[in-house]
């Protein structure tokens, strides 16, 4: 019996090896959530990424956790061909990305204040 897995290429989805920008993390985002919304296990393949931030992988992964639990993406995904320094970046913005959605508002609130925007708008 054939596993439920889909594999998710990073380089072929940007259609480089620099995966840096968050409108491409945007791209990646939704093919993952599509996979998965269909049930799939999702394998990510980090496979020939040169530069890698964590702009896009906010954008890709971390979104995510806005969207399914912590344990469905325990798992459903996994992560395959990435260095070390790319293995720590993500569970960087994975970290994050659990805090804020854990207490968005609160995170919301504290950017707001440190942009001064409380301060606009009461003027």
């Amino acid at each position: 019996m054939k596993e439920n897995i889909e594999e998710i290429r990073l380089t072929e989805i940007v259609g480089s090896e620099l995966c840096i920008a968050s409108e491409d993390g945007q791209k990646a985002h939704d093919s993952i959530k599509r996979a998965l919304v269909k049930g799939k296990r999702v394998k990510i393949s980090f496979k020939n990424v040169d530069d890698l931030t964590s702009a896009f992988l906010n954008s890709a992964i971390g979104q995510l956790y806005g969207e399914f639990s912590d344990d469905e993406l325990k798992s459903k995904l996994s992560v395959a061909d990435a260095s070390n320094e790319d293995l720590v970046l993500l569970k960087r913005v994975i970290n994050r990305a659990k805090e804020f959605f854990r207490d968005k508002e609160r995170f919301e609130m504290a950017t707001r204040e440190m942009l001064g925007e409380d301060d606009v708008a009461a003027n």
